[in-house]
């Protein structure tokens, strides 16, 4: 039994991704490795084989690892539904609300969940690499804690800090998490990452050692700046970090509006990774009006972003845009909103107003979620996806779309993760290539996207064996 704490210094410090190269780094040296995270705060979130919910970068870590993705590796997801509320899922399944003021002293259940879903962990694998979450000084929020220190001191793990250097004040936010930090808690802090680095190492090396002098913590690593990896984020701050294309013939301009209260982003992913589409987020009328496609994404309060998208101008630039025959994609909560009527009694309790009117359906909000892994097929083409959502879509006419609808070059689906199968989404970006007089043509030996993420994997494990010690991580975590 072994096990290692990668925490951060911050939100997107890059910690989700280091423990997936170490998930992959370890399982191909023959370790049975399984990632955990205790508690997530993400909207970003996958169905498992099981039908249990989990964070997307869990299910990511997972594929890393080699391992069936479960509620084990991340027993606790909060998904915020306003500033000062967020959805419970205890176990895979829905399990109640978590108020702003219960934060620090209503979570004793959720600890208990995690600290049992650890256990079993432990006793399974040979090694688990948890997640912290935020960053573990943040000493208001220490009472009650199980994720950061609170799970290290259960569990006896050592606490690697990942700094994110890109950000500027690493060395700082290093040593002030060592500094703050209590006599207890600081015992368990085993050294140190440096993450998303570029430039001459040399420069810095005078800082690490000074840094390591004042806190007696060793520099495990300094991981480079790795700009093609960018996949299953659980964080809203990386939303929309895909590499941009160079402009060229033939280029796909896709623009992704970014909610307020944005769910499974990772839907755009898929897209971002095809060859001569340029994603990009924007909250901007005239984005709308130039594109040449606009999705809607998945959005965990579809009322309050839709009431945004009307404060902003970007309700009537969507209603220009489909009178002119201009492609929309709306998906989950995206398509909802492009129907003509929601009630909503459950995520925003706003009851029934009416949708942009773009597609002839009806939702309604029912307190049972919708958790599953449907398939189908579009022009010959196979489909599979994954379902997340309360509110139930009714169509009344238009052509059937992967259990949404399409009026023409306005389409909703309700699935997830439905641009994942290449064959399907390489056909529909064809269609709709020619439906604006692009040039665009998939590639015909472009990597397919479950490919893609695996080289992106392999590229995590193999710059973590160059760059980061990895048998004192394995000595730190068998300690």
């Amino acid at each position: 039994m072994a096990g290692i704490l990668v925490a951060g210094t911050s939100s997107d410090a890059g910690k989700s991704l280091i423990v997936a190269g170490l998930c992959r780094a370890f399982a191909r040296r023959g370790v049975r490795v399984a990632p955990f995270k205790a508690q997530n705060m993400s909207n970003n979130s996958m169905v498992c084989p099981d039908g249990s919910e989990i964070g997307r970068a869990q299910y990511l870590q997972a594929v890393a690892a080699g391992v069936e993705p479960s509620a084990l590796l991340n027993p606790v997801l909060l998904k915020p539904a306003t500033d000062r509320r967020a959805f419970i899922v205890l176990g895979g399944q829905p399990g109640g609300t978590l108020e702003a003021g219960e934060y620090t002293n209503g979570r004793a259940r959720l600890a208990a969940a995690a600290f049992d879903a650890y256990r079993q962990l432990e006793a399974s694998y040979d090694l688990v690499v948890a997640e912290g979450a935020g960053s573990p000084a943040e000493i208001n929020l220490r009472t009650g804690d199980y994720v950061n220190f609170g799970l290290a001191r259960e569990f006896g793990l050592p606490v690697v800090l990942v700094g994110d250097i890109d950000r500027g004040g690493v060395l700082a936010s290093i040593y002030g998490h060592w500094a703050i930090s209590g006599d207890d808690d600081r015992a368990t802090l085993a050294g140190y990452l440096i993450n998303k680095f570029r430039g001459d190492q040399s420069v810095l090396d005078p800082g690490l050692v000074e840094l390591s002098a004042r806190t007696g913590l060793p520099c495990l690593g300094v991981v480079p700046w790795l700009d093609q990896v960018w996949l299953d984020s659980e964080d809203a701050l990386a939303f929309a970090k895909w590499p941009r294309l160079p402009g060229r013939a033939g280029t796909l301009r896709v623009a992704a509006i970014r909610f307020p209260r944005i769910s499974n982003a990772t839907d755009l992913d898929s897209l971002a990774a095809e060859p001569g589409l340029d994603v990009f987020a924007t909250a901007s009328p005239s984005d709308i009006a130039s594109a040449d496609l606009v999705v809607l994404p998945g959005s965990r309060s579809t009322l309050a972003d839709l009431d945004w998208l009307r404060r902003l101008g970007l309700a009537d630039a969507l209603a220009r845009r489909a009178s002119a025959g201009g492609p929309i994609l709306g998906i989950c909560g995206g398509y909802q909103m492009l129907t003509e009527v929601i009630d909503d009694p459950i995520e925003s309790a706003l009851g029934t107003e009416p949708g942009l009117g773009l597609l002839p359906a009806t939702v309604r909000f029912n307190a049972e979620k919708v958790l599953g892994k449907p398939s189908g097929s579009w022009r010959g083409h196979p489909v599979t996806g994954y379902e997340i959502h309360h509110g139930v879509v009714e169509p009344s006419g238009g052509e059937p779309f992967l259990d949404g609808v399409r009026v023409g070059n306005t389409w909703g689906t309700i699935w997830h993760g439905a641009f994942e199968n290449d064959g399907f989404r390489r056909a529909w970006l064809t269609e709709l290539a020619g439906t604006v007089g692009s040039a665009w043509q998939p590639v015909p030996d472009a990597l397919g996207f479950a490919e893609r993420r695996t080289q992106m994997l392999d590229e995590l494990a193999d710059a973590l064996q160059q760059h980061a010690d990895m048998d004192a991580l394995l000595r730190l975590a068998r300690s």
